[in-house]
């Protein structure tokens, strides 16, 4: 299995935004008082996914 830049960026990429959803759910689920942090992190992370998936051909 081969790995380049880009590949590595796009699982780079898919991880954080698994991470970023799992983030919301906890929030939302688990620690519903913390909602709000957990979910403005949780964007975070999709943002920073965004960027790197608009970056991946571009590396």
């Amino acid at each position: 299995m081969g790995l380049n830049k880009n590949k590595i960026v796009g699982y780079t990429a898919l991880v954080m935004a698994i991470i970023g959803s799992a983030l919301i759910l906890v929030g939302i689920f688990k620690y519903t008082d913390y909602a709000i942090g957990f979910s403005i992190a949780g964007v975070g992370f999709f943002a920073i996914a965004w960027a790197f998936n608009a970056l991946r051909g571009r590396i």
